[in-house]
């Protein structure tokens, strides 16, 4: 979904943006192997096993004997905010589009996101992956009709690109949000314990994240680089409202539904660690009563809890509709931090008397750019999203 803001970060950052899209593939396939590097230990015969099952328990190790649920705690809160933002970030894209596809319609941009998580409140009911992987599979199809349509466009107005439009220097204020926005659409951190793990054979793990970033990066860059040289300076934050009026309507009635089914995947990721860290932790770690009866249904209360944080989605969306600004700030925040501040220095913890000298210079460089982007990112965010609220005050 949040390739459709590749093509802003373009703007501000021109070739520079294209090398960063190439850069963060790499940085993020490395940091996601060394990642699950952290995973296993080697036993007395040498041989490489598993003893950690997650992103938390690899952060445990890291702060044990003295800290011992430390790590867990810090990157439970990154998870969280990461999913959360994520939700946040479908209801506003989905209020944003329905408001520019029926601009002639009486209907406010948050009166379209309010009808929007009217449609997501069964989501409070969803109770394993099987059924958010059929959603899943439905917003496959649905990306793959957008990308078409949005290409084939681009590619009929190929005789009027504006080559000359994609500069060699960048926007000192805004380009730190388009790192961002570019970290963020790579980012899978949290789920790739979870995935190596559920492999049939986790031996060809690297070649997965090989041929998936290599994958990811061409088309991405292929994606930004034409929509941008259709449009010039005239991008938007979101792509598709630079479309005709015909057929942005379609192209965003596609990229709503969309933005709806892929809602249940990183809301049911965030209920799961909510509930497993603070209402069933398990041998007395958690901190409320469990929220499910002992047959496994859902509690009323904890149906509540879940309704309420549909809402609290749609209550962020409709106090913070700015989109690109809102995922640069996500990206910065939680991003950088889960993508790559924390792999590389889990590694270096970790797993230190292994490694070579180039890895630990790896490790030690990824940390420092990502943490100068992190800041960096979070800072014009924040300032991007102070003016654009003074700016709605005044207007």
């Amino acid at each position: 979904m949040f390739v459709l803001g590749l093509p802003y970060a373009i703007l501000h950052g021109g070739y520079l943006g294209l090398f960063l899209i190439i850069f963060a593939a790499v940085v993020c396939c490395y940091t996601g192997k060394i990642l699950i590097a952290c995973l296993y230990e080697e036993n007395e015969d040498g041989i490489l096993v598993r003893v950690r099952d997650s992103y938390v328990d690899i952060a445990n190790a890291c702060c044990a004997p003295r800290f011992p649920a430390l790590g867990g705690h810090v990157v439970n809160v990154a998870q969280i905010i990461e999913l959360v933002m994520t939700c946040i970030l479908y209801v506003v894209v989905s209020g944003n589009l329905m408001y520019n596809s029926f601009p002639g319609l009486p209907v406010s941009q948050k009166a379209w996101s309010v009808l929007a998580t009217v449609a997501l409140l069964p989501c409070a009911f969803l109770k394993n992956l099987k059924s958010v992987s059929k959603f899943s599979l439905l917003c496959t199809i649905a990306h793959f009709i957008i990308n078409v349509l949005v290409i084939a466009y681009c590619l009929s107005r190929a005789r009027d690109w504006a080559w000359e439009k994609v500069k060699f220097y960048i926007d000192v204020k805004k380009f730190p949000i388009s790192i961002g926005i570019i970290v963020f659409s790579y980012t899978s951190q949290i789920f790739l314990p979870s995935l190596e793990g559920n492999m049939q054979k986790p031996s060809e793990f690297h070649c997965m994240m090989d041929w998936t970033h290599i994958s990811a990066c061409v088309l991405k860059g292929l994606f930004a680089l034409v929509a941008y040289l259709t449009w010039a300076d005239a991008t938007k934050e979101v792509i598709t409202d630079n479309l005709p009026s015909t057929i942005r309507a379609v192209v965003n009635l596609f990229l709503v539904s969309k933005a709806l089914l892929s809602y249940p995947l990183p809301f049911f990721a965030a209920v799961e660690v909510l509930e497993k860290s603070m209402f069933q932790g398990g041998g007395g770690r958690a901190s409320l009563p469990n929220c499910y009866g002992p047959a496994g249904q859902l509690k009323s209360w904890g149906l509540g809890l879940r309704v309420a944080l549909v809402v609290f989605t749609l209550l962020m969306a409709i106090f913070v509709p700015h989109f690109a600004l809102l995922m640069g700030l996500t990206g910065s925040l939680t991003g950088a931090s889960l993508c790559f501040l924390l792999p590389a220095l889990f590694h270096l913890k970790l797993q230190w008397r292994k490694l070579l000298w180039h890895h630990v210079f790896f490790d030690v460089a990824i940390f420092v750019i990502g943490g100068i982007c992190a800041i960096s990112g979070f800072i014009h965010s924040v300032e991007g999203l102070i003016e654009a609220y003074r700016y709605n005050l005044h207007d």
